[in-house]
C-alpha cells in the first residue's frame, strides 16, 4: 500500500524549547491515523510540519513522496491543494456566507463565476449532511456542529487526497461528536481520502482509527491498532487511557 506521509527522525525546537524529538511514523493510503496525547505533547506541531508551516530542526517529512523541506513556495502551494485542513475552532470567516467560506479557495485563486462556486459549495455541503438552506447563512447563525461540518466542507472543496483534522470533536456534545466521527469515516469511504486526526477524544480515536500514535512530551510512546493500544502494558499508555476515558469502555 502506498505511503501518503513518511516522517523520519523528526525533531523540532522553537525558541530553544524542544517540542518534538525523534518522531517516526508513516500513514498509508486510505488510512485513518490518529495522534493522541496530553496538552502540549506535540500533536498539532506534527501536523504543522506535515503541511510545511514549521521546518523541522532535524529529520525529514515526505508527503506524496515529496520532501516538504526541499520544495519551493510554489511547489509547496501546489502540494497543499491536495491537503485539506480542518481547524480546531472551524476557523470560518465571520464576514463571509457559508457558500463563500466553503468556496474560498476558488474565490481567491480562480476565475470561476460565483454561480459555479456556489454550486460547488452546495455539492460539498451535501457530502457533510447540509443542504442549500445554509448557503446564505453566516457562521454566527450556525450551531457548533454545523460550523464544524462547514469547516470540513471547506477542507474537501479541492478534493484533497489527505485530510488533517485538528481536534474535530472539540467543544461538541457527545451525540454531535459521534456524528462527526461517522462523517470522517463516510468521507474516507466516499472520497478515498487518507486522514490524520489529532484528538483528545479517546472515544472518537478508538471508534474511527486504523492506527493510533500515543505521544508524551514530544516523543512517541506507542503506535499500533486500537486493540494494540487498549491492551498495552506500557505504564504511561495504561494511565493515559484510565485518565482519558470519560465513558465506560471495555479495557
Amino acid at each position: 500500500m502506498n505511503k501518503v506521509v513518511q516522517v523520519e527522525n523528526l525533531s523540532l525546537s522553537l525558541n530553544g524549547r524542544e517540542i518534538l524529538k525523534d518522531i517516526n511514523f508513516e500513514v498509508l493510503q486510505g488510512e485513518i491515523f490518529t495522534i493522541v496525547g496530553g496538552s502540549g505533547s506535540g500533536k498539532t506541531s506534527i501536523t504543522k510540519c506535515i503541511v510545511g508551516l514549521w521546518k523541522p530542526t532535524e529529520g525529514k517529512v515526505e508527503v506524496f513522496g515529496k520532501d516538504i523541506n526541499t520544495l519551493s513556495i510554489k511547489e509547496l502551494d501546489s502540494l497543499r491543494k491536495d491537503i485539506g485542513y480542518v481547524f480546531q475552532g472551524s476557523a470560518l470567516f465571520d464576514s463571509l456566507k457559508v457558500w463563500e467560506n466553503v468556496g474560498f479557495y476558488y474565490l481567491e485563486r480562480t476565475n470561476m463565476s460565483q454561480k459555479e462556486i456556489r454550486q460547488l459549495a452546495l455539492e460539498k455541503l451535501r457530502l457533510v449532511g447540509l443542504d442549500e438552506d445554509v448557503l446564505e447563512l453566516y457562521p454566527s447563525e450556525l450551531s457548533g456542529g454545523m460550523k464544524k461540518r462547514v469547516g470540513i466542507a471547506r477542507a474537501i472543496a479541492t478534493d484533497p487526497k489527505l485530510i488533517i483534522y485538528d481536534e474535530p470533536t472539540s467543544g461538541l456534545d457527545p451525540i454531535t461528536s459521534r456524528m462527526i466521527d461517522d462523517l470522517i469515516l463516510s468521507l474516507r469511504d466516499k472520497m478515498g481520502t487518507t486522514s490524520i486526526v489529532v484528538s483528545h477524544d479517546l472515544i472518537s480515536a478508538f471508534s474511527i482509527s486504523d492506527r493510533i500514535m500515543v505521544l508524551k512530551d514530544g516523543r512517541t510512546v506507542q503506535i499500533g491498532s486500537p486493540q494494540d493500544i487498549l491492551s498495552s502494558e506500557i505504564p504511561f499508555v495504561k494511565e493515559f487511557l484510565r485518565s482519558g476515558f470519560t465513558h465506560r469502555i471495555n479495557l
